[in-house]
């Protein structure tokens, strides 16, 4: 399978990678390997993860803190969002 990120997800690793690297960079980079590394395993295991909180969706752990959130469609795996665990997903809109 082919592994792609929507745009949600690159956001949210563009967003993870800001946060840590100011903070630690040596953590930064490490978090983004994990990051790539889950979801090229997805390519070759796309079940791997369990079953999501919304209906179609699967989740794995890159990293105690952090969910990647991806969903499989026919032959492609899309990767939705890096989520804290603290934080819900989906993410509720204000207003």
């Amino acid at each position: 399978m082919i592994v792609y990120w929507s745009e949600q997800a690159l956001n949210d690793s563009q967003q993870i990678w800001e946060y840590l690297v100011e903070k630690n960079p040596d953590a930064a980079v490490k978090m983004d390997e994990l990051f790539q590394a889950s979801a090229e395993r997805l390519a070759d295991f796309p079940y791997m993860g369990h079953e999501g909180d919304i209906a179609g969706t699967r989740e794995v752990f890159p990293h105690e803190n952090y969910r990647l959130i991806y969903e499989i469609l026919s032959d492609n795996v899309w990767v939705l969002a890096l989520v804290h665990t603290s934080q819900l997903w989906p993410r509720m809109n204000a207003g």
